[in-house]
């Protein structure tokens, strides 16, 4: 797999070029709004002016971990506030390659790619286990692709791009190939609000000094920009990653973190609840176009995005481009995933024009 062209800017900047109208269903932003408490968090903190407009420190608002670590159920020393997921992720895969002469990074296939665009720039190798059909992973298939050069496992539940929700077994599994290896389980869970199972956990939820939880606000909150995360550490494995993350980023947008820590205080479930719903209706319909049109499709038990496989057609980066100027429809190629479906196309469906874009696809196919 070659990470050095980034295709979700490749994606939307054809689509934004285009001369037809485009239904963008390339990333994941999410169209609903945040809470109100987002906002009412901004508004406060502009009138505290003075100390507060200075660094915050390194590790996050004290208050905002504090919280953070009692709705997780673990030790505040343990939470590192971060730029967004992203960084999250950065920390929990760099502490575990430096922390083993390993250099061994095992991801899943199909798998989101700025894991393994990670992996390499932190000077590691990959080494992929493929999902099944249905977008499950087999521990059994982890064990044995693991070795003594294995650094670090990292998944993602629920999935992107499958849409799959990793069950409590699997997980507890996979720490225990980590344990035997001496390696971190990195878990990235920042769509553990959009489980529509009701059977997501946490991996947090196993007793382990191997294993990694990272998470976001960006897509809980419908923030993508503000760039709040976290990662939750092992005791040990903590103080070095808030080192890493004061050499490399400093500290995490004041403003930021105090309009998340706002939310936090305000937002009830029922904001929650009724997003799941309405990714709910959108896939039902999206999914209704795609029988029409003759595809096999995924349909997600969490995130939001559907991977679709029309027939004749793969999901290359041209049958993308395609796809925008004759249908008007933009979608992620499969094959920027890895092999085991690249021959899909991938849609995420936050926005509010997802009937338009199925109509769009049935007709076109």
């Amino acid at each position: 797999m070659n990470y050095e062209e980034p295709l979700f800017f490749t994606v939307m900047q054809y689509a934004e070029a285009a001369e037809r109208d485009v239904v963008d269903m390339v990333s994941g932003n999410p169209d609903w709004g945040a809470p109100d408490g987002v906002g009412e968090g901004l508004h406060d903190y502009a009138e505290t002016g003075g100390e507060a407009f200075q660094y915050p420190p390194s590790d996050g608002l004290r208050e905002l971990r504090e919280r953070i670590a009692t709705r997780r159920g673990v030790d505040t020393e343990r939470v590192v506030v971060t730029n967004g997921g992203a960084m999250a992720n950065t920390l929990g895969m760099a502490r575990a390659l430096e922390r083993r002469s390993g250099d061994e990074v095992l991801l899943t296939d199909p798998v989101y790619p700025y894991y393994p665009g990670k992996a390499e720039m932190l000077d590691g190798t990959t080494r992929f286990v493929p999902v099944d059909e249905e977008g499950a992973l087999d521990p059994a298939d982890v064990r044995a692709a693991a070795s003594d050069e294995t650094a670090c496992i990292v998944v993602n539940t629920p999935n992107n791009p499958t849409g799959r929700v990793y069950r409590e077994e699997t997980l507890r599994e996979l720490a225990a190939v980590a344990e035997a290896h001496d390696a971190l389980l990195v878990s990235d869970e920042v769509y553990d609000h959009f489980d529509f199972t009701g059977e997501f956990t946490s991996a947090l939820a196993i007793d382990s000094e191997h294993v990694v939880v990272t998470n976001s606000f960006s897509k809980t909150y419908a923030i993508t920009g503000f760039r709040v995360g976290y990662a939750i550490l092992p005791k040990r494995d903590a103080p070095a990653a808030r080192t890493r993350n004061m050499l490399t980023n400093v500290a995490t947008s004041r403003p930021a973190q105090a309009a998340v820590l706002h939310a936090l205080k305000t937002t009830d479930a029922d904001y929650h609840e009724a997003n799941r719903e309405r990714l709910r209706e959108r896939v039902d319909s999206f999914t209704a176009a795609l029988d029409e049109a003759g595809a096999e499709y995924s349909t997600p038990e969490g995130a939001f995005y559907v991977l679709a496989k029309f027939p004749d057609y793969p999901g290359t980066m041209a049958n993308v481009k395609r796809l925008v100027d004759e249908a008007g429809v933009a979608g992620m190629p499969g094959e920027a995933f890895g092999d085991a479906r690249s021959e899909w196309l991938r849609f995420a469906l936050v926005t509010p024009r997802v009937d338009a874009a199925a109509e769009r696809l049935a007709e076109f196919f």
